[in-house]
């Protein structure tokens, strides 16, 4: 064997290196940034109930329960403690695998997400940012998509000075918005314009849920200022129920139509250049791909 020809045996990759490649590469292959493992899933679960019991508490709680005697103190409760709640299965999350690359990526993503919230400024429900959201949680699953929807409504929070005790709920509602584009079906075989009208009715479906979540976090506030829409504290399941229904016409329907609206024009126009950006980007991030090195040559 000639010097030239082990030189280059020497340089070329060892087959270790080569299986790892060629899968993470694959046609056809997801990538994840962030693989739920059994203690994520758990504290993810974990949050999510409580969340639920947050948002919902009015229609939980019976008329006679001390929770329901204190309708103004619940909000800033739950929000205390969601705060709480979401550290923890963040900080869970990242401990299951979030390494420096995914770390890049969702700092870009949620400092992107974070400059589009202010643009509208939610004025007729012009919010960029959910679409953003939407295709992230589609290309990078939704154990990332969770961590992204709530790290970006935090940093958007702290942009736009809207920090209060709304914010937890904020930043649990767009966790679960973003986590739920990563969960729709067909994430390795569904492209083009079947994929488009997947996450566009999505995105529809979604903001209209978010809106409706959103509500549900500030309507107990309200008291008695407007007693034909207000919670009361009082009144049954039914009651209640058509006094909300009341609130989310009368408040807010017109900036989920608009917020809807955006997501799914943003969604068809610029969808398919940003998600060929996301997935060309998770593709040389080689996020799952394990780190080994040749051995020197003797």
């Amino acid at each position: 064997m000639t010097a030239r020809s082990a030189d280059a045996e020497t340089r070329s990759p060892g087959p270790q290196t080569r299986p790892a490649d060629a899968q993470v590469r694959r046609a056809g292959a997801r990538v994840r940034a962030v693989r739920l493992g059994p203690r994520s899933l758990a504290a993810l679960a974990l949050v999510s109930a409580v969340g639920v019991a947050a948002f919902g508490w009015p229609f939980l709680a019976p008329p006679a329960s001390s929770l329901s005697a204190h309708a103004q103190d619940a909000p800033w409760l739950f929000a205390g403690l969601l705060v709480l709640l979401v550290a923890v299965v963040t900080a869970t999350i990242s401990e299951s695998g979030l390494g420096p690359k995914a770390v890049a990526m969702l700092g870009v993503l949620a400092a992107t997400g974070a400059a589009l919230r202010p643009i509208g400024a939610g004025t007729a429900g012009i919010e960029p940012m959910f679409f953003l959201m939407v295709l992230s949680g589609r290309v990078l699953g939704p154990g990332f998509g969770f961590v992204l929807g709530s790290v970006t409504m935090f940093a958007s929070a702290l942009l736009t000075g809207g920090v209060g005790p709304w914010m937890p709920f904020q930043m649990l509602a767009m966790g679960w918005f973003t986590m739920g584009a990563g969960l729709l079906p067909g994430p390795d075989r569904l492209r083009g314009r079947a994929e488009l009208l997947l996450l566009a009715l999505y995105g529809f479906l979604a903001a209209f849920a978010y809106g409706t979540v959103m509500n549900l976090a500030g309507w107990p506030f309200m008291g008695t200022l407007a007693s034909s829409i207000a919670f009361d504290p009082h009144a049954g399941v039914p009651a209640n129920l058509a006094r909300f229904v009341a609130y989310c016409l009368a408040t807010s329907l017109g900036w989920d139509l608009g917020r809807a609206a955006v997501t799914v024009v943003l969604t068809l126009t610029l969808g398919p250049a940003v998600l060929r950006a996301l997935r060309r980007a998770t593709r040389r991030a080689a996020f799952e791909a394990p780190v080994a090195f040749d051995a020197p040559p003797p």
